[in-house]
Parts: structure tokens; sequence; C-alpha cells
């Protein structure tokens, strides 16, 4: 059996030869990284880094060392650093919630304020709750980007591995894995499966070869699976994505979905925004729920009571769950606009984007693609109207209508019926006055919910005008009092 001396002698050859020195001579003491060494001065560890647990002898947790405090700071501070350096947010870290401007460089109108706001809050949400996903979409330079880099720069602050990579770039990343430098494809794949928090900019910017398809498929399915908390901007409509991707981003019990319309901030003068060459409910923002007026103060019959009270109800259904159609039929000033224009601001705070347009305001503009000076093509526009996810078509009369208008309106009301998309629509006309093709789609109780409003006076400021639709008239049974 060997001494205790004789183990020793051995184990100093031992630790000689691994260090590469004559085993004859002085066996120079292993040294630990810089990183791993505590303060000299530390009268704890003397220096070492670390200490062993003050424990009595067979404890468990005999023999186990700690980290001396003195190296504490050194070791957050090197994984802050690290979680910085893999976050890839070290061109990003001035894009803050603090910074996020929104009024933008200029005046900007106060629709598009409130749709920067609402974007901010959303992504203030999130950041601190960090469940689900937020898809945010826009256009270029409307604070898409800034938004999801502060809420990876929040992250970071509460010391949560992520990774913030435009989706080119992380492709690009992925490609050089098959190299092997650091990290293999594998492990970068990996890493971005599973990182506690992911954040994708400019989705859809990518070349879509099949690889890049399938590896960003494979990365966020699997996200989408494990409900792992991720960002995604992208200045794409959903159905220009790849459909399995769209599908997934279509889910409302995972994705919050957040459509920032804004001129670009780079280039405020240039108001690319879209759809505002045609909505103008930018300019009835006023027109709310809260601020439809119910007119009790006015002497209004049972009936017409009962039509307002009725109108208003469904009205705030449909703008809660949009689906179908509601037509608002009644005289002129019984508050068809207001209620419509009530729709569409409600869906804007959920962070949707109606079109709201005059029918006549339409086809002026819809005729005047024909000129040759006209930025705007036909069929873009006509496209445009057919598939916008809410359409409110104000003011719909087929009476004095042209054989062309007719055609135009059905053709764009037939799509919207068959597909079906949410449409509103508000007439002076009854249902059974509209031209016969567009009436034949009204009818169809299973789409679309007809609200009548004609024993609804027209609504006037001053109390001494008496002013009633003929058809109120003929109906009889009404008195405005003052």
């Amino acid at each position: 059996m060997e001494t205790i001396d004789e183990i020793f002698e051995r184990a100093r050859k031992k630790i000689a030869a691994d260090s590469g020195s004559d085993a004859a001579g002085p066996v120079k003491p292993a040294r630990l990284p810089a990183a791993d060494l505590g303060d000299p001065d530390c009268p704890i560890c003397h220096g070492l880094g670390f200490v062993a647990r003050d424990v009595p002898f067979g404890d468990p947790d005999f023999g186990k060392m700690d980290v001396c405090s003195c190296r504490k700071e050194h070791i957050h501070q090197a994984q802050a650093d690290r979680r910085l350096r893999e976050s890839n947010l070290d061109g990003y870290r001035e894009m803050t919630f603090e910074r996020f401007n929104v009024k933008g460089r200029g005046q900007l109108r106060p629709d598009y304020e409130m749709y920067l706001t609402m974007a901010r809050d959303h992504a203030l949400k999130f950041a601190r709750e960090r469940e689900g996903w937020l898809l945010l979409m826009g256009r270029y330079g409307t604070g898409k980007t800034h938004l999801a880099a502060a809420i990876a720069n929040e992250a970071l602050a509460d010391q949560v591995p992520n990774i913030f990579l435009p989706v080119p770039d992380l492709l690009d990343w992925l490609r050089a894995g098959y190299q092997g430098y650091d990290q293999s494809f594998v492990d970068r794949f990996e890493q971005l499966c599973s990182i506690p928090l992911l954040v994708l900019d400019d989705l859809g910017t990518q070349n879509s070869t099949p690889w890049a398809e399938e590896k960003l498929f494979q990365i966020l399915n699997y996200r989408y699976v494990q409900r792992l908390p991720t960002v995604i901007t992208t200045n794409l409509a959903l159905k220009e994505l790849d459909g399995r991707l769209a599908s997934r981003l279509e889910d409302p019990s995972l994705v919050m979905k957040v459509v920032i319309v804004a001129p670009d901030y780079r280039n405020p003068t240039a108001d690319g925004v879209e759809r505002d060459d045609l909505s103008i409910l930018h300019l009835l923002m006023n027109r709310t729920f809260d601020s439809f007026d119910s007119r009790k103060r006015e002497a209004l019959s049972a009936e017409a009571t009962s039509q307002l009270a009725n109108a208003y109800q469904k009205a705030f259904a449909f703008a809660q769950n949009p689906d179908g159609w509601i037509v608002f039929s009644g005289a002129n000033g019984s508050g068809k606009t207001h209620l419509a224009a009530a729709i569409g601001n409600y869906r804007r705070k959920v962070m949707e984007s109606p079109l709201f347009v005059v029918a006549s305001d339409l086809l002026d503009h819809l005729r005047a693609t024909f000129s040759p000076e006209s930025p705007t093509r036909y069929d873009t526009m006509f496209e445009k109207v057919r598939n916008t996810p809410l359409l409110i078509l104000d003011h719909l009369d087929t009476a004095y209508a042209t054989p062309w208008a007719k055609e135009k309106l059905y053709q764009i009301l037939n799509y919207r019926y068959m597909v079906p998309l949410p449409t509103v629509i508000t007439t002076v006309l009854p249902v059974q006055d509209l031209d016969p093709n567009i009436r034949s789609r009204l009818l169809d109780f299973q789409i679309c919910t007809i609200v009548q409003m004609f024993q609804i006076p027209m609504y006037s400021r001053n109390p001494d005008v008496d002013i009633l639709p003929e058809r109120t008239r003929k109906a009889g049974g009404f008195r405005r009092g003052k």
C-alpha cells in the first residue's frame, strides 16, 4: 500500500508532466483564469474567489464551494455582457419606450397619434407580461422596429435572455452555423426555438427560398406549439406571407395583432398611409358610442325611442363582434352615419383599419383611376375596397345611379357577400327601393341585419325647429317637445 508521501509524490509528478515542466524541477501552482479570481485584498476568500460552505462534517453540502461576494458583481456584469452580445441589441440600445415619440417629428393628425399611442401601450403591456405573441403591422417608418427593440431592451434589463434579429440576418446567422465557427447550425437553431423571448423584425423581407421558408416555419411553429413569447414585425398583409405562418398569426388566442397607421417618421411630409385617399373615418373621430345622443330630452314617440335604442344596441353589438353585415336604413339626420362611424372608431381601438367611405365618393374615386394622370390603378383600388377587413359604406343610394355605378357597387358587395367580409351600410332608402341585385344580398337574414330607423325624426340642435321626415309624418304619432 502506498504511503501518503508516495501518493503526494505521484500527484506532483503528474501535475508537472501535465504542465510540461521537468518532473525534477519545481512545480508551478495551477492558476485559475483571471475571471475566476476574487479580489486579492478580500478578507473572506483572500483572492481565491470561492469560499467553502460553513457546515459540519457529514452535511450533504460539506466541501462544496460558493462564489465569494467579491466576485458576484463581476459575474453579474459578465452575464449581462453575454446577454447583450447574444441579444444583438447593441445597435438598438437607444430604442426604448421613453424615447418613442407618439407625436412624430411634426404635427401629426389626432388619429395617427392615437394609433401610435395605442401601439406603444400594447407593446409596453407585452414587455411587462411577456405572454403570448405580439404582431406589429404597418408601413415603413411607423415605429414597429422601435417598439420591438424597446420590448427586447426591457427584457434585457430584467435579465431575460432574448434575441432581436431582422429576419434576413437571422437566416444568414443560421446559414453561418454550417461553417461551425463558434456554434453549430443545430446549436443556433435550437437557441432560436427555445430562447425565452424571440423578436423577429421585418418578417417578409427575406429572400423566400424553400429552405428559408422551411426554417422560419419550423422555428415559429415550435414557439407556437410551446406558447413561447415572440414579437414579430412586418409591413406585409398576412395574405402575402407563407400561408402556414399566416394561419398561426391569425390565432387570437395567442397573437395580439397591432396595426399601426401613421406616416413615415423619417419622411413625415410624404404621407403614404394606406387607404388615406379613400377613408374619411379620421374626420369622424368624435362620432363614438359615448358621444351618441339618446335624445331623452326630446319628446320622441314610443316607436321612435324604441328604434333609436334598438339601432344603438345593434350597432354596439356589431362593433364588438363584426360578423356579417349590418344595414342602417332611415331618413337623413336619424343617426345612421354616427352609428356607422362609431363602429369604425370602436374597431380602430382594437387596432383594425376600417375603410369608411361615402358611396358616391367611392364611385368618383373609381372613375378617377381611368385618368392617365391617376397615381392609382383602377384594379388596385377596386381590390382594396373589395378586400378591406371592414367596409363602411355610407349613403348607399341606387335610385338615380347609372348602370355603371350599379354594376360596380354590386360587384363590390357581391364579393363581400360571397366571402363573406364584415360590412356596414347606411341608406336613406327602404331596402325594397334599392337595386334588386343588391337588395337580394341584403335580404339574406343569415348574413345581414337590417335596422329600420324611419320613425326617428331628424336631429336638430335647435329645439324650436320641428323637422320631420316625410315617412314619419305619414306614419303619424310623433310630436317634438320643446
